[in-house]
């Protein structure tokens, strides 16, 4: 996995991403931390780590996304949660599917067939199921999670859609600025374990409502 680098937007994750980091020691990946200048205990947890830390310029998981995957130096990159949440096993199985079918991107899906999560709710639930179906109806995304980001992706090529979501509508800006430069990806089982600590830093309704938002705008700026 040396072609590949972690990009790990933090936040307030000093219960988690130690534990996340330990984990990782096993593989032979680069890694850049993205967190903001102020969030010393954070900074604290990790400073003993073989990682990059790389300050956010702008607020917010969209921002830390940007710019890590703009420092990134190796042929791939995944976007990887600091609260445990993701499992570091199924990095091998994604990263093969991209080389050896010649992807772009390949998306981590919680509803795939041996797929699932120890941390949806209904409400996120129902939220995932219309978001990837509006994906589908609006814009013909043949991905089956698109609010889960564990995602691998050839690192120029999505620098190349020069994305502009520093909130969560990262989330769907990505798969859909993707789909219309046409680049090619698929879903693959991915099984979401149970956060490590912390809090989620979503919103249900605020976010669901900005991401809504932000699906319209794409599709009437097409």
């Amino acid at each position: 996995m040396k072609n590949l680098t972690l990009v790990i937007p933090a936040k307030e994750e000093k219960e988690s991403l130690p534990k996340v980091l330990d984990e990782l020691i096993q593989y032979d990946l680069k890694k850049i931390i993205v967190l903001e200048e102020s969030d010393y205990s954070t900074i604290k947890s990790i400073k003993n780590y073989n990682c990059e830390v790389l300050f956010q310029k702008k607020r917010g998981y969209g921002a830390a996304l940007i710019e890590g995957i703009q420092n990134v130096k190796t042929k791939y990159f995944c976007i990887f949660n600091a609260d445990g949440s993701f499992n570091p096993k199924e990095l091998s199985i994604m990263l093969n599917k991209i080389e050896v079918n010649k992807l772009d991107l390949v998306f981590g899906s919680r509803y795939e067939k041996e797929g699932g999560s120890e941390d949806d709710t209904i409400i996120t639930y129902i939220g995932n199921y219309f978001f990837t179906k509006l994906g589908k109806i609006l814009f013909k995304l043949n991905i089956t999670d698109i609010l889960y980001t564990y995602v691998i992706g050839e690192t120029q090529k999505v620098i190349n859609l020069d994305l502009k979501e520093v909130n969560f509508n990262y989330c769907v800006e990505l798969p859909i600025k993707a789909k219309e430069y046409e680049l090619k990806m698929l879903s693959t089982p991915s099984y979401e374990r149970p956060r490590i600590g912390g809090k989620k830093k979503v919103n249900a309704f605020k976010d669901g409502f900005s991401i809504l938002i932000s699906m319209v705008r794409l599709k009437l700026n097409k």
